[in-house]
């Protein structure tokens, strides 16, 4: 059984071959990495060479990785940090937040990453029909919409952020997810976890969001003053929503954005890679991206260093792995995913790709029934899913004022002059958006 990984020459792929590793009873006979930089896949493939054994073939040819692949797994980055750092840059001299799938900066990786997921979506069709595609392209839930007009329900979307903060919220309450069942909804970066109930049905949640105390003990109880008010957990992302002017001016204060550390970073660790140990080179630039993750987030609100705790939950490899795992083997999981609404949020249309609690087994993954969105959750989630549209839109036509449209739209935006000059600012650096006219 062959796994292809879609940006095969990524920073991650590493972590997906160690969990691979890790469970003996695996049929994947075979990994196939995939990536347009032949010397990204040559520095990762020294690192997975340091790991251990199962074969690996890499490839810069996209057809040939698809063909015969039981699993795709995606997860590319059309532009390269390059394209981040251009995100964030335009969007911070504009006076908004850019963050990678966030605001301004969100919607031009969109305009970016669904034109070549659709493409990679329509050869996988035509190459691999029988294929599960998993994906993790960002902005995930607006390329998992994307792909699943081509490929249905054979396209799972995950992230890795819900799973974090499910399990340290059952933590707080000292409770297994086995022994709860969770109402957690939203879009993907854009989600609240708002019911924990036991078996009994009583809701823990409204008891842990009035001890401070217990709150103090997960990030997002130091990260979020409101978490009484809301009465739900929010995902760490949304603090750019509830806090936009102060999380611009920490991120404006930084001595330089997410993207350009990145990518500073990466180009260090890949030259590392091939002068001294492969092995501890990535394993040294992976603890110091996982502790400087939202790093302005945590120190304008004062919750302190990121948890790094190794012995938990894995992050998105550990997902996809556990959707792979369902489906090959028909065994169900329970596993928050970027799926097809179908009804489950009745705010949204049956199509909208909504981030809710899935029943996965051989057939693919069911979202399952949760409460009601909050009421405070509700405007914010339409408006996200109103621009999200917009940009299929807008890839679909090659219309610039439709891309426009859709930046206007978005909350963190809302000034159709200032989503005009952002547009036309971004399609002056990034060649990927010169399909817009």
């Amino acid at each position: 059984m062959r796994l292809t990984i879609l940006g095969g020459g990524g920073f991650r792929v590493p972590l997906v071959y160690k969990a691979l590793l890790a469970d003996p009873e695996w049929t994947i006979t075979e990994v196939v990495l995939y990536d347009v930089d032949a010397a990204r896949l040559d520095a990762i493939g020294r690192v997975l060479a340091a790991l251990g054994s199962l074969p690996v073939r890499t490839t810069t040819d996209l057809d040939e990785a698809l063909t015969g692949a039981a699993f795709v797994f995606s997860a590319i980055r059309v532009g390269g940090l390059r394209g981040r750092v251009v995100d964030e840059r335009v969007a911070l001299a504009a006076g908004v937040l850019g963050q990678e799938t966030v605001g301004a900066g969100g919607i031009a990786y969109g305009l970016r990453s669904v034109p070549e997921s659709l493409r990679i979506a329509a050869r996988a069709a035509e190459l691999a029909p029988d294929a599960w595609l998993i994906n993790f392209t960002n902005p995930a839930g607006l390329v998992t919409e994307a792909m699943a007009g081509v490929l249905g329900d054979r396209v799972i979307g995950i992230c890795d952020s819900p799973t974090g903060l499910v399990d340290r919220v059952l933590r707080a309450l000292s409770v297994e997810a086995g022994d709860v069942r969770i109402d957690y909804a939203g879009l993907n970066h854009l989600g609240w976890l708002y019911g924990v109930h036991d078996a009994t049905g009583r809701d823990l949640l409204p008891g842990l969001l009035a001890d401070d105390e217990r709150l103090r003990t997960f990030e997002e109880g130091r990260i979020f003053g409101n978490l009484r008010e809301l009465g739900a957990v929010p995902n760490e992302y949304l603090h750019y929503y509830y806090d936009p002017a102060g999380t611009l001016d920490a991120v404006r204060s930084a001595p330089r954005t997410r993207g350009a550390f990145l990518r500073e970073q990466q180009d260090r660790t890949y030259h590392e890679i091939a002068s001294r140990d492969p092995l501890q080179a990535w394993t040294d630039a992976w603890r110091e991206r996982e502790a400087t993750y939202m790093a302005e987030n945590r120190d304008l609100t004062g919750a302190g260093e990121r948890e790094q705790d190794e012995s938990r939950p894995a992050g998105y490899e550990g997902v996809a792995l556990a959707v792979m795992r369902a489906v090959a083997r028909d065994e169900p999981a329970s596993l928050i995913l970027n799926v097809a609404n179908r009804g489950t949020l009745e705010i949204l249309d049956d199509a909208a790709v909504v981030e809710v609690p899935c029943a996965v087994d051989a057939r693919g993954a069911k979202p399952r029934p949760v409460a009601a969105l909050p009421g405070h959750a509700v405007d914010l989630v339409r408006a996200v899913k109103a621009t999200d549209r917009l940009i299929l839109e807008a890839v679909a036509t090659g219309s610039r004022d439709t891309a426009v449209r859709a930046m206007a739209t978005h909350p963190l935006v809302g000034d159709p002059a200032l989503a005009a000059r952002l547009i036309d600012a971004y399609r002056a650096e990034l060649p990927e958006l010169a399909y817009l006219s």
